[in-house]
C-alpha cells in the first residue's frame, strides 16, 4: 500500500509516477507534462540552492507567469524552503511591507521595477522568465538539488498574505502538513479525475487558485491557468476551447457565466462541476446556471486562508440545505460560540470555530494575534476562531451570516451585510449587488448591478424578503462592480465610486 505523501512536492512527484506522459499544466501558450512539470522543479531547485537558498529560507515570487510560478512552488519545497506567491501587482509600499516582514533571501519576478525595491532592501532577485527557460531546458546540465535538506512534515512551507482593510497585510504560516492534509480533504469531496480539465482564472496568489495546483496533482487532472481577462467576456469561448470540465469560481466570474450561457444555451457541453466561494451566489445565477446547464452541478463552500477549506457542500447539495454553505471536511469539526466563548447549541447564531489538523500554524510574527485567533482546544489541535459569524443546523450544516467586519449597526438595528446583499439578489432583474456598512457620516449604501429595474423598485421590492429597517437607505445603481485580483468585489475601490457619485447610477470603469 503507497504512504501518502508528507512533503509538498512529493505530491507532484506521485502524479508524474502515476501518469507521467499526461497534461499536468497548460495556458494559451504553452503546456507541461506530469513529468516534465516534475523535472523542471528539480532543477528549479537545484539553480535556487546555486543562489543561495536554504531549508527555512523565504523565498518571494510576483509574477503574472502562472506556470513559472507553479515550477518554482515545488522547487521551494524540495529545498525545505518557504514560498509565498504575490498578487503580479503587489508593488511600492506594499512589497516592500512584505520584504521587511518575512525577510526573503530571494524576490523572484518579471517586473524589473520589482527588482529594484528588491535590491534597496538587501534582497537578492531573479527574473522568473529565466529560471525557467533554465529549468525547461534539458540540453544544459543543472546542479541537483541537495537530496535530503532535513525537512519535516511540521515545518513551514508556504505564507499566505492576507489582504489587510485597516491594517498592512498578514502571514498565514502553513506547514507540508497542514497544506496536505486540507487538499486531501478537500479532493475526497470534490474529487477530480484524471479526466478532468480545471480551467482556473483565478491568480495563484489567491489561496483558492494556488490549491488548485494541489487538487489537479491529487486526481491527476488538466489544470489550465487562465487570467483574469479570461473571466471576463471571454470566458464562454475560452472555456469551449480548452473543454474545461471544472470551473473554480467566485461569485463575480459564476454571474459572468451564467449571462453568457443565458445566450448561448447549447454551448460548454464538458463543464461538469463549478465551486464557488469569497461569498454567496445568487438565487437567479444557480437557476440561469442549471436552466442552461443542466449537466452541471454545483458544490458551495466556506473557508478562510486560516484554516483554507472549513466546509463543503455536497453537488447541489444548496437544493435540499438552501442557505447552507457546507458541511464540515473529513476529520474536521465546526461550532459557534457566544461572545463570552462558551459554545452554543444548534440554531443558535454566534461566531464560528474551527478545529481540525488543517487550521493552519498561525500568523508570521504575530504572537498576539495567533494568542487571539489561534487558542488551544481540547486535544491535539488549536481551534480558529473565524470572526465570521453563523449557525449550525441538527445536521451540522454551516449557515453563514456575516463576517465580523459584514456586521453594523445602523438606526440602533444590528445588521449584516452578507444577509442585505441576498435579499437584493431575490429581486427580480438583480445580477450583483453588494453593501457598504456605514463609515462617518455616511450610512450604509447599496450597490446593485442589473438590467430593467431601477434603485427605488429594488429597495421596494427588498421588502419582501427581508424586514424594511435593514434595507440602506440609499441604494445606487452600477454598470458592474469593481472587482480585486482574486475576482472579489474591491470595496475600496466601490467606496471611492460611492463618494464620487452625484447621480443614482455610478460606474466601474
Amino acid at each position: 500500500m503507497t504512504s501518502s505523501p508528507v512533503l509538498l512536492h512529493e505530491l507532484l512527484d506521485r502524479a508524474a509516477g502515476r501518469a507521467p506522459r499526461a497534461t499536468a499544466l497548460s495556458t494559451t501558450e504553452a503546456s507541461l507534462t506530469y513529468e516534465e512539470f516534475a523535472r523542471a522543479s528539480v532543477r528549479l531547485a537545484g539553480r535556487l540552492h546555486e543562489q543561495g537558498v536554504r531549508a527555512g529560507d523565504r523565498v518571494v515570487v510576483s509574477a503574472a507567469d502562472g506556470l513559472g510560478t507553479a515550477v518554482l512552488v515545488f522547487a521551494v519545497s524540495r529545498l525545505g524552503a518557504v514560498f509565498s506567491v504575490l498578487h503580479e501587482e503587489v508593488r511600492g509600499g506594499p512589497l516592500e511591507h512584505v520584504l521587511r516582514d518575512c525577510e526573503p533571501v530571494l524576490l523572484v519576478s518579471d517586473d524589473e521595477g520589482a527588482g529594484r525595491t528588491a535590491r534597496a532592501h538587501q534582497v537578492a532577485f531573479r527574473h522568473l522568465g529565466d529560471l525557467v527557460r533554465d529549468a525547461l531546458d534539458g540540453r544544459r546540465p543543472a546542479p541537483a538539488p541537495p537530496g535530503n535538506p532535513g525537512t519535516l512534515a511540521v515545518d513551514p512551507v508556504c505564507l499566505i498574505y492576507t489582504s489587510g482593510t485597516t491594517a498592512l497585510p498578514k502571514a498565514v504560516v502553513s506547514t507540508h502538513q497542514q497544506v496536505l492534509f486540507a487538499a486531501s480533504a478537500i479532493h475526497d469531496r470534490l474529487g477530480y479525475r484524471a479526466d478532468d480539465v480545471v480551467f482556473c482564472p483565478l491568480p495563484l496568489s489567491f489561496d483558492y487558485g494556488l490549491y488548485q495546483l494541489y487538487l489537479a496533482a491529487l486526481g491527476g487532472a488538466r489544470l489550465h491557468l487562465g487570467t483574469a481577462a479570461e473571466a471576463g467576456p471571454p470566458l464562454l469561448r475560452h472555456l469551449e476551447r480548452t473543454r474545461a470540465t471544472v470551473l473554480p469560481g467566485v461569485p463575480s466570474i459564476a454571474d459572468r457565466l451564467a449571462w453568457l450561457v443565458r445566450r448561448s444555451p447549447e454551448s460548454l457541453g464538458h463543464l461538469r462541476l463549478l465551486t464557488n466561494t469569497g461569498a454567496a451566489l445568487s438565487e437567479s445565477t444557480l437557476s440561469a446556471l442549471r436552466q442552461a446547464l443542466p449537466r452541471l452541478r454545483v458544490q458551495v463552500m466556506y473557508g478562510l486562508t486560516e484554516c483554507k477549506r472549513a466546509a463543503i457542500m455536497p453537488p447541489d447539495g444548496d437544493l435540499e440545505h438552501p442557505g447552507s454553505c457546507g458541511y464540515p471536511l473529513p476529520g474536521t469539526a465546526i461550532h459557534v460560540i457566544d461572545d463570552d466563548g462558551r459554545r452554543l447549541p444548534p440554531g443558535e447564531m454566534g461566531q464560528i470555530v474551527v478545529r481540525g489538523p488543517h487550521v493552519m500554524a498561525g500568523y508570521w510574527r504575530r504572537p498576539e494575534l495567533d494568542a487571539e485567533r489561534f487558542p488551544r482546544a481540547e486535544g491535539l489541535f488549536p481551534e480558529l476562531r473565524t470572526g465570521d459569524y453563523g449557525w449550525v443546523d441538527d445536521e451540522g450544516f454551516l449557515y453563514f451570516s456575516g463576517r465580523r467586519d459584514d456586521l453594523y449597526k445602523e438606526r440602533g438595528f444590528r445588521i449584516s451585510a452578507t444577509e442585505v446583499e441576498a435579499a437584493a439578489h431575490q429581486v427580480e432583474g438583480v445580477t450583483s449587488a453588494a453593501v457598504l456598512p456605514p463609515a462617518g457620516r455616511r450610512g450604509a449604501v447599496l450597490v446593485v448591478v442589473g438590467d430593467g429595474v431601477s434603485a427605488d423598485a429594488v429597495r421596494e421590492r427588498m421588502r419582501e424578503h427581508i424586514e424594511p429597517f435593514k434595507i440602506p437607505r440609499r441604494c445606487l445603481r452600477a454598470d458592474a462592480l469593481p472587482t480585486n485580483g482574486n475576482g472579489k468585489v474591491d470595496r475600496k475601490k466601490l467606496a471611492a465610486l460611492i463618494e464620487s457619485a452625484d447621480s443614482p447610477t455610478v460606474s466601474a470603469k
